[in-house]
């Protein structure tokens, strides 16, 4: 499993963390298939992962992730978005075949 996260990513998530959160939470990210990029997310900070949840340390923050999360965020880049139409994690996936354009 190889993902990337972006350095605006890892601060927003890191800040997430420091607000909402204690020494050694984490942050639990569950992806699902959808959505513009091709993926959903639900995010929250918690104190410990869950039965199942694999923990991935990315630069300075924990992921908790789940085994179908761990999929399908092979190959994806993370990103950060902060524009008056989007604000939070961005997925941009290079296997994604779906748009959003409304053309």
């Amino acid at each position: 499993m190889s993902f990337e996260l972006t350095r605006s990513a890892e601060r927003f998530i890191r800040m997430m963390i420091m607000t909402d959160g204690k020494p050694g939470s984490g942050f639990r990210l569950a992806v699902t298939p959808g959505g513009c990029s091709g993926l959903n997310s639900d995010v929250a900070v918690v104190d410990a992962p869950a039965e199942g949840e694999q923990v991935v340390e990315k630069g300075s923050v924990r992921l908790f992730l789940n085994a179908e999360s761990r999929i399908l965020l092979d190959g994806v880049t993370i990103d950060f978005a902060d524009t008056p139409l989007q604000t939070g994690l961005v997925f941009h996936d290079p296997k994604a075949t779906g748009s959003c354009s409304s053309h």
